[in-house]
């Protein structure tokens, strides 16, 4: 077994090399630290609303290692954003090709003083730029920035994506040879059978179930011989990990056989970023909502659109007939041909499911392929056609003042629309008022809120408890980094706290001496930060004014003096 296992590991290893070859450059782009390659997150990992779009390699937990281009070309767009990518660079190749790097602490000189010239120029610290191609041209292995973990509450590592320049499409980075050392086999936590008809059932259930499984002392996973009827289909909760590091990453490909016939595969190759959205009908969705366990299914949704899939005629679906033997293969495979195989041998029983679904009708019924209005006393929803992928019975109430918009385990295609009547409120209170989506009962997040004298709206992809809050209370400026009149001549940065706990931070304008300077938040401490090297500051007194606004309106200030010597 395990001489068959290693020859299946070298043909499979040199068939994604000779696609790799056949299709990109395999020397033409350097490793972007100057470190061992070690990765915490690959290409086509599940995230939580998204395909990861390129690999994370790992910068020894601290920020400010050297990032080096991968290859010469010219800037061609700069972020900065406080979430997200964070601070992130796209470098545009001649061989047609574009590499992002993301999460960044900071840019070299030249960047940097090209991305303030118009930050205080605009008077704007979040900022997307697209300089010109002879405006910063990048030479072969010239140090373009330094590793951080802006964008959001991350560790520190750097994000790296290859992208084709003409239609913008990400590719895995493994097959311009990027591929850390590998040796393990990925590894199977669970499955679980579907069942897509009233007729059809596994092991007498017509509800999805479990299946237990086991490994033999060769790592092939095997289930017990399962009884099966009419179309039903599988998914598996799975990962895989790499040497050197104990994250638990995505995998390259998965594949179904049915008695030898391939039915269903999905290889995290390329994509488009539109497409990043049917990541919700990869999964089971709703088992996500509810446990936060990842399924991957091994069939594919009439409206999953995701190019990652081979078309089969089957489309993984299985058709189990009575009296029939089957013989399913899932295998799942790494990037290097590390392989796992999950057997799971059916014997077709036609019988009257035991376990049957409930079927849950309310009074609103979204068909799909209709636009639908629902109004209930003083709130209205609005679902476009196509909203969802699937018709469905929604669980829709308003009960003191807070609006039930069904359970959020059901997937959306596009978002809706919730309108609430505030024409009896005076404008005293629609001033301070949002509409907020309600989680755990205690967290009151805000939503876009777009405001007339009658009728607060909003636009979300959410399924979820929603009301209208208030928020009295202004952003807290404090921990001021020096005292009034201090000497800061030999200091390089000072920073401030700022927080917003209700309706949440919008904006924040720092200013010495009455002009604008660039205040850098970093989300995770809610602390803003001046840098001097950005001023050339007169010796003297100087004063510095902080003014936060919150979603609402609600306004602080804070006001300090200091010196320079």
């Amino acid at each position: 077994m395990k001489k068959t296992i290693f020859t299946l590991f070298t043909i499979v290893l040199l068939v994604n090399y000779t696609v790799a070859q056949e299709k990109y450059p395999q020397d033409y782009f350097r490793n972007p630290l100057g470190i061992p390659m070690i990765l915490s997150g690959t290409f086509g990992e599940l995230r939580t609303s998204h395909f990861h779009s390129g690999i994370d390699l790992k910068t020894q937990q601290k920020e400010g290692l050297k990032v080096y281009t991968a290859a010469e070309g010219y800037v061609s767009r700069i972020k900065i954003s406080n979430w997200g990518y964070g601070k992130a660079l796209y470098i545009t190749h001649p061989n047609g090709y574009t590499t992002v790097y993301a999460h960044l602490k900071n840019f070299n000189k030249t960047i940097e003083k090209y991305i303030h010239s118009y930050q205080y120029k605009k008077e704007k610290e979040e900022i997307q730029l697209f300089p010109e191609k002879s405006e910063l041209l990048i030479e072969k292995d010239e140090i373009i920035a330094y590793s951080g973990s802006t964008g959001g509450f991350i560790a520190p590592h750097l994000h790296f994506e290859i992208r084709n320049t003409k239609t913008a499409k990400i590719i895995n980075p493994m097959h311009f040879g990027f591929i850390p050392p590998d040796s393990k086999a990925p590894v199977i936590n669970h499955v679980r059978a579907y069942m897509f008809n009233d007729s059809s059932h596994v092991n007498s259930s017509n509800i999805e179930i479990p299946i237990n499984f086991k490994q033999d002392r060769t790592g092939v996973y095997q289930t017990d011989r399962i009884n099966a009827y009419g179309k039903i289909g599988f998914a598996i909760n799975t990962f895989d990990r790499l040497d050197g590091a104990l994250n638990k990453n995505g995998i390259y490909k998965l594949e179904m056989f049915v008695n030898g016939k391939k039915t269903f595969e999905h290889k995290v190759e390329t994509f488009s970023f539109d497409e990043s959205k049917y990541i919700n009908l990869h999964i089971d969705y709703s088992f996500y909502a509810e446990h936060k366990r990842k399924y991957q299914k091994t069939y594919i949704h009439p409206e999953n659109k995701l190019s990652t899939y081979l078309r089969t005629k089957e489309k993984g679906y299985l058709q189990i007939e009575d009296k029939l033997n089957y013989q399913v293969v899932i295998k799942v495979t790494d990037f290097v041909g590390n392989l796992s195989e999950l057997t799971i041998p059916i014997i077709g029983k036609k019988m009257i499911p035991k376990i049957k679904k409930e079927k849950s009708k309310t009074a609103f019924y979204i068909d799909k392929e209709q636009s639908k209005e629902i109004t209930i006393e003083t709130v209205k929803i609005y679902f476009p056609k196509n909203s969802f992928y699937d018709s469905s019975y929604l669980d829709i109430s308003l009960k003191d003042n807070l609006l039930k918009v069904h359970t959020p385990n059901i997937p959306l295609n596009k978002s809706y629309r919730i309108s609430f009547n505030v024409k009896n409120l005076s404008k005293e209170q629609r001033d301070k008022m949002y509409i907020a989506r309600v989680v755990n009962n205690k967290y009151y997040n805000y939503c876009n809120t777009v405001k007339t004298d009658s009728t607060f709206m909003t636009t979300t992809k959410k399924l979820g408890n929603y009301k209208l809050h208030s928020d009295m209370e202004p952003p807290v400026i404090s921990h001021c980094s020096f005292y009034k009149n201090q000497n800061l001549s030999n200091n390089r940065f000072f920073n401030i706290r700022v927080i917003d706990k209700t309706s949440g931070l919008k904006e924040y304008r720092g200013e010495i001496d009455g002009k604008w300077v660039r205040m850098e938040l970093n989300v995770k401490t809610n602390t803003l930060t001046f840098d001097f090297n950005d001023l050339e500051l007169k010796k003297g007194k100087h004063t510095f004014t902080l003014v936060a606004m919150d979603n609402v309106g609600n306004t602080s200030s804070f006001t300090s003096l200091f010196l320079l010597k």
